[in-house]
């Protein structure tokens, strides 16, 4: 568990390096909200509303910058990415299962800085649930398998870490992996 991991400060070897991360990794009772508070690091910005076209760079993009925030441990900004995507896809499908296990999994990574290891392995039980339904395809990401079973993992011993941090912090061990880049189409 450690703060913003220095590999990601260095923006080569981000997915998304021209959109830089929040002021701060929102926490619920740690800091403003981002959305609702004026003091909020994102406060009066409406994200883009992109379609469910893989192939589509704004669909692209955020679906890239939501690894990012959530390899940096912006798990809260991560759920946030990824939602818009999910409900630009409809709520199904198996790109919206796709995203609504990460989803999922970004929120396990918000009750774990909140210290709820009840609400850690709820989280992870269902983001296990939904990426076997989509588990045919890779939908984006190299290292599904992996996501997958540290999912298990982490529903079956749930970690926390409440440490105060005002940059992400990193909690979980894993890494997603995207199977493109920005630049170029090819999801799978």
């Amino acid at each position: 568990m450690t703060d913003r991991p220095g590999d990601l400060s260095d923006p080569a070897l981000r997915h998304c390096p021209n959109r830089p991360f929040p002021a701060y990794a929102f926490v619920p009772g740690m800091h403003p909200h981002p959305k609702s508070d004026p003091q909020g690091h994102s406060f009066g910005n409406e994200p883009a509303k992109p379609p469910c076209d893989p192939e589509h760079p704004t669909f692209r993009e955020e679906f890239l910058f939501g690894i990012d925030l959530f390899n940096a441990g912006f798990y809260w900004e991560a759920h946030e990415a990824w939602e818009c995507l999910w409900i630009a896809c409809g709520r199904r499908g198996h790109w919206a299962t796709t995203l609504q296990g990460l989803i999922k999994l970004a929120a396990a990574g918000v009750k774990a800085r909140e210290g709820n290891a009840t609400g850690v392995s709820r989280h992870a039980t269902r983001a296990v649930e939904l990426l076997s339904e989509a588990a045919a395809e890779k939908y984006g990401l190299d290292n599904r398998d992996e996501i997958s079973q540290f999912a298990k993992q982490l529903s079956e011993s749930p970690l926390v870490d409440t440490t105060p941090s005002t940059t992400g912090r990193v909690v979980f061990s894993l890494r997603l992996v995207p199977s493109i880049t920005l630049a170029e189409p090819g999801f799978q």
